[in-house]
């Protein structure tokens, strides 16, 4: 008896694959563009809260180099009370007011606060 032999130009391959579209979210181009589509809008949401940022700052220090003038004069007028306290309290103490540098230039004093109580251990 012959022996069976192959047809002539082979079987057919044998498909032991599914064939089938993916399903659901996992396609990689919805996937892609989704990412891409979220990416972009955080960049935006970046650059606009960067930029607000940078705007309020900016106005904070227009505020403060506008406030400077103000601060100074209270600075100013707080020294003068100071000083006229101070000669007020010399010359009742003292029966006169003393030159401390021996000139007629104004000498802006320095004051340190000093603790009342100080125990050393």
């Amino acid at each position: 008896m012959p022996q069976d032999m192959p047809p002539v130009g082979g079987y057919e391959a044998v498909q032991y694959k599914r064939n089938l579209p993916s399903r659901g979210l996992f396609r990689p181009r919805p996937l892609l563009a989704g990412a891409t589509v979220l990416m972009l809008f955080g960049w935006y949401k970046l650059i606009y809260g960067i930029r607000e940022q940078n705007e309020l700052a900016r106005e904070k220090m227009w505020a403060r180099i506008h406030l400077i003038p103000l601060l100074q004069a209270e600075e100013d007028r707080d020294q003068v009370r100071r000083h006229l306290a101070d000669q007020a309290r010399e010359k009742e103490l003292l029966g006169g007011n003393l030159k401390v540098y021996h000139s007629d230039r104004f000498v802006r004093p320095t004051f340190a606060v000093t603790p009342a109580n100080v125990t050393k251990e």
